[in-house]
This record gives structure tokens, sequence and C-alpha cells, in this order.
């Protein structure tokens, strides 16, 4: 066997290594981190809704509801670059994602959206009947939210909305049915995330502006959207309050609902009308830790109540 014909199937597989890369880059794997909490949130107490001596579902059901969360959402993200491709090639922020650099294909990225699409489609399947049965609507909400930024300055709600269908979709997942308590951690995540995208739409005001693009910073100025954004935050804190009450959460669980309140107030701090500098360490740092954090000190009090009488 040649040197080349050795080398042939290494070239191929470092170039899929590399295509896959990019495609995660491209639909930004690593904020799966706002969803993924909120999601294991539910199906935590949905796990504990069913009266299971456990605090997690078999190692099978945990595994599709994840290949599922990130079918929904790779697809949903793949189509908004796909989308959204002449504005960020216009916008010298985002000029460099892997679309208008030319780092993917339209035709691949469509070929992604679609795989991933399926994948979705076939976690569901293997979840329940009823999973199946609304993964086409989460589809279909996910990818419209790529439109509405083009007539509507509440975009950011429907971003949350989209996303807040996780912690239904895990409850679901686990039980078969719909219930108030993952309604209500679904609105708490689409506030939270309606707030937060707020911030992180303060880089693009004037590009946004130019080019037509709603939002509430474009349309109303960064002084009366964060006024906004920080109505969602403390509508946020409200409801989780309230999930607390009515799936009778121990003290744990609220003192990590304290802890989330100030690095809340820690993001707002830091971003003023005026200074939009540290936008990103508002919009990644600080609530990757509030999804994780307020996650860790539920399944925390979950097991710390497994063990008292």
């Amino acid at each position: 066997m040649t040197l080349t014909a050795v080398s042939r199937p290494l070239v191929a597989i470092r170039g899929i290594v590399h295509t896959t890369i990019v495609l995660l880059q491209m639909v930004r794997f690593e904020h799966t981190i706002f969803a993924l909490p909120f999601a294991l949130f539910s199906t935590v107490l949905a796990v504990e809704s069913l009266g299971m001596n456990q605090t997690w579902p078999d190692t099978r059901t945990l595994g599709w509801i994840l290949l599922a969360m990130f079918g929904a959402r790779s697809s949903a993200m793949a189509v908004n670059r796909i989308l959204d491709a002449g504005y960020d090639a216009a916008n010298p922020r985002t000029c460099e994602r892997a679309i208008p650099a030319g780092a993917i294909s339209i035709s691949r990225a469509w070929a992604f959206a679609v795989a991933t699409g399926l994948l979705l489609l076939i976690a569901a399947a293997q979840l329940n009947t009823l999973c199946l049965l609304l993964s086409p609507m989460a589809i279909i909400a996910l990818v419209g939210y790529s439109w509405t930024k083009r007539f509507t300055r509440w975009t950011h709600l429907v971003l949350g909305g989209a996303i807040g269908i996780a912690p239904v979709g895990a409850w679901i997942a686990i039980t078969g049915s719909v219930a108030w308590l993952p309604i209500m951690i679904g609105a708490a995540t689409a506030l939270w995330i309606a707030g937060f995208d707020i911030i992180y739409a303060l880089q693009d005001i004037a590009v946004d502006r130019q080019l037509g693009i709603r939002s509430l910073p474009a349309d109303l100025g960064a002084r009366r959207a964060l006024r906004i954004a920080r109505r969602f935050h403390v509508l946020m804190l409200g409801l989780l309050g309230l999930v607390g009450l009515v799936a009778a959460l121990g003290l744990v669980y609220y003192i990590g609902l304290i802890a989330c309140a100030v690095a809340l107030a820690y993001e707002h701090a830091i971003v003023t009308p005026h200074d939009f500098r540290r936008v990103n360490t508002a919009f990644f740092t600080v609530n990757g830790w509030v999804g994780v954090g307020l996650f860790a000190c539920l399944a925390l009090d979950r097991w710390i109540g497994g063990w008292i009488p």
C-alpha cells in the first residue's frame, strides 16, 4: 500500500473533523448551557412527580432528552445563520461567522439543519408519542424566531419562548403529559433568555437601525430596553419562587435563587445605557452561572430532601 493510499483516509477524516468543529462553532454549541440546566431542572421535578424513589430518569431516557435538545437547538441555530447570512456579512461584529466568512457553504449548513432536525424527531419518537406529535411545533417555534427580528421589536420574547419549550419538553419526555409546573419553569426561562438577549442586542444598536433589524434597544434606545430587561428578570425570579412553593422545594433551592438574584443584579450593574464594554461578561459568564448554579442547588435540595424523613 502506497503512502498516498494511506494518507487519503486520514485527509478525509481530518476534513470531517474540521467541518464538524466549524458547524458546532456556527451554532454556538457552548450556548447550550443556557437552556440545558432548566431542562434538567424540569426533568428532576418530573421524575419526582411520578413518585419515583430517585432524582434522575434512566440513562436511556436522559440520553434521548439530551439528543432531542441538541437536535432542536442546532437545527434552529443553523437556519438562523442561513437566513441572517446577509445581515451578518454587513455587521462588523458578525462578518467572520462561518457562512459570511466562507468557512461553511449554504448547502452544508442546510444539510446540517435538516440532519439535526431529523435527530430531534428520532429522539422524540424514542421518548413517547406526545413528544413526537409536538416536536414539529418545537421546530416551527425555534426556526420562526429567525423571522421575527424583521417585523417586531419583541423578538427577544419570541426567542425566550422558543427556548422555554425545553423544560416543558423534558417534562413531557418523563411523564407523557403536560402540567402547569413545567409551563411555569418554561415561562421563567423565556423571561430570563429575553432579558439577557436584550442586553446582548445593545452591541448592535447602530447596525440594526441601519439594516432595519428590529429589537428593543434599536427601537426604544438602550435606557428603556435595559429597564424592560430588568423587569423580565424580576418576573423570572418571582416565577421561580412560585415554582419552589408549588414543588415544595427546600432551603437550599431558595439559597440558590437568592444567589441568582445577586448574579442578575450584578449583570445589570455592569452594563449601563452608556457603557456596553462588559456585555459579553454579562451575557455568557454571568448567565452561565445563573442556570448551572440554580440547577445545582435544586439537585442538592432534592438529594438532601431524599435523606430527610
